[in-house]
């Protein structure tokens, strides 16, 4: 974590107001403390077509029968190399006003409005995952982005617990980027993706943990309730892939 006067009196803050629950309860963006202020991070540029849209009017159930897909699921699984560069197919969308990388081959290739879904059982479709779920949790959708999308247990009830008491508005981005990510440790069932944040004044990176659950990757909450381990600056990009953007 960054530490210093900032970081102390944030410390002293009630919970909605420190930073570290603002980037779990309202991860469009993800923020650090720079210079004393607070500067959101975004990633990429442009437009990319969108995933494709569930059954038209249906609830689809991010859910399935051990071994098998949630219905309108199916992806290619056969490549389960640790990626050493993004995906060819890598597009930039916008997400809640976020850009977010999308894939064809790792996912989401699926759109049950509000959720982006159906990513590959690789760990690629995990890293995708990672940077693609969390960004969906601001606005008044987030109740069903955790429903679908947020591994049932204590951390994701404590989770809904704060969550429920911040506004639900969209954070406004500022001109930072997401940057790249690094596959940190990988099995069908889990896998922790640390993800690289960079804006003119600082970089840093930060750890989710997804696991394979329902047919489906899937946020694992922390015990603490948060989505993501603390922020961490960042000196060198050894070990990092990035993003083409």
């Amino acid at each position: 974590m960054f530490r210093g006067r900032e970081s102390r009196d944030a410390e002293e803050q009630p919970f909605w107001q420190q930073m570290g629950w603002q980037l779990s309860a309202a991860f469009v963006a993800v923020a650090v403390i720079g210079g004393g202020t607070v500067v959101a991070l975004g990633a990429g540029t442009g437009d990319a077509a969108p995933a494709a849209a569930g059954p038209a009017g249906a609830t689809v159930r991010i859910d399935a029968a051990p071994g098998s897909r949630p219905e309108g699921c199916a992806t290619d699984d056969s490549s389960q190399s640790t990626p050493v560069r993004p995906p060819g197919d890598v597009t930039w969308s916008q997400l809640n006003g976020a850009p977010v990388p999308l894939s064809a081959s790792a996912g989401p290739t699926m759109t049950s409005s509000p959720i982006q879904w159906c990513f590959a059982h690789t760990p690629m479709g995990a890293v995708m995952a990672a940077n693609v779920i969390p960004r969906q949790m601001s606005g008044d959708s987030w109740a069903a982005v955790v429903d679908q999308q947020v591994v049932d247990g204590p951390g994701r009830d404590i989770f809904v617990a704060m969550r429920s008491s911040v506004p639900d508005s969209p954070v406004k981005y500022g001109g930072g980027l997401l940057a790249g990510f690094m596959l940190l440790a990988y099995s069908p069932e889990i896998a922790t993706v640390r993800v690289l944040i960079r804006s003119a004044q600082v970089q840093a990176a930060t750890d989710y943990t997804v696991a394979w659950s329902g047919g489906d990757w899937k946020i694992s909450a922390l015990a603490s309730g948060d989505l993501h381990t603390p922020i961490s600056p960042v000196s060198g990009l050894d070990g990092f892939i990035m993003w083409k953007v």
